[in-house]
C-alpha cells in the first residue's frame, strides 16, 4: 500500500510543524485575546467577586445597626472626629461590624460601614 501524497517526502515534517505553530498561534490569541485564564486565576477572581459582594451586602445591615444604636448621634460626632484610616477600627470597636452568628467583626464591612456613614448627609 502506498502512503498518500500529504505523507511522503518533506510533508510530514511540514505538517507536524504547522500543527504546532498553530497549537501555539491558538493558545496565545485564546490567553491575549480571547479572555482565557487558569483554573487558578479564575480561582482567585471568584473568591474575590464573593467578597466584594458578601461586603457589600453586609455593610447596609452595619450602617442600620450605628444608626439604631443607642447613642447614634454620639457616636456619629465621634466617628467624624476620629482620622479617615482609623474610622474602620472604631466602627469594629464598637461591634456595629460584627454580624449575627459570628464571634469577630468583619474589618472589610467595618471600612464600607464607615465609608457609607461619611457619606450620609445627616443621621436619621
Amino acid at each position: 500500500m502506498e502512503l498518500p501524497l500529504f505523507l511522503r517526502g518533506d510533508a510530514p515534517t511540514r505538517l507536524v510543524q504547522g500543527a504546532a505553530v498553530g497549537a501555539v498561534a491558538t493558545m496565545f490569541i485564546g490567553f491575549y485575546w480571547g479572555g482565557w485564564v487558569t483554573g487558578n486565576t479564575a480561582r482567585e477572581t471568584a473568591q474575590k467577586s464573593a467578597i466584594t459582594t458578601l461586603v457589600t451586602a453586609l455593610a447596609p445591615i452595619c450602617v442600620d445597626k450605628f444608626e439604631h444604636s443607642a447613642d447614634a448621634a454620639a457616636n456619629m460626632t465621634e466617628l467624624k472626629k476620629v482620622s479617615s484610616w482609623q474610622q474602620g477600627a472604631f466602627i469594629e470597636k464598637g461591634g456595629w461590624a460584627k454580624m449575627p452568628g459570628s464571634d469577630t467583626a468583619n474589618s472589610a464591612v467595618a471600612e464600607a460601614c464607615a465609608t457609607m456613614l461619611g457619606n450620609l448627609k445627616k443621621m436619621p
